[in-house]
């Protein structure tokens, strides 16, 4: 057995990582689809994800979308308009902006997770439910902690 046909070797940590990749590219086609049949952008829908269940710091939010300061601002600007989030003051430190979800965005974001719901079942349906609880934990691994802690 050569290094490269080892269980732990390159070509099983390449493998490992093109199929993660691979599955990457089918949840990210699903989400776009999703969020272009709701008028959002990729970024919009993924900031009402976070929103869902958490109200973060600007600043937090910006790191966790990786997206300069300036992008945040804009990306948070145009769901306001769009009346799917609000800026709070943080209650400690005024200074401090909070961006939470509005009633609007609640409604926008159940409507996308009914969209997804289907697809989401079909792409996982191959495995067992033993094999996506052991799946959620892999991947839970690997991403590590939420850093966007719930609110």
């Amino acid at each position: 057995m050569t290094s490269d046909e080892s269980s732990d070797g390159p070509a099983t940590d390449r493998a490992a990582f093109d199929a993660l990749v691979e599955a990457s590219f089918a949840v990210q086609g699903l989400l776009g689809r999703t969020a272009d049949r709701h008028r959002l952008s990729l970024t919009q829908l993924r900031l009402l994800g976070i929103l869902r269940d958490r109200e973060p710091t600007m600043l937090d939010l910006a790191r966790h979308l990786q997206l300069e300061k300036s992008s945040a601002s804009g990306l948070i600007d145009r769901a306001e308009q769009r009346g799917l989030v609000i800026r709070k003051p943080g209650a400690q430190d005024r200074r401090t902006i909070r961006v939470a979800i509005t009633p609007d965005g609640r409604k926008l974001i159940r409507r996308t997770e009914r969209a997804l719901a289907q697809p989401a079942a079909e792409l996982l349906a191959p495995l067992t439910p033993r094999q996506r609880r052991q799946l959620t934990g892999l991947l839970r691994d690997l991403l590590g902690p939420d850093p966007l802690p719930s609110s």
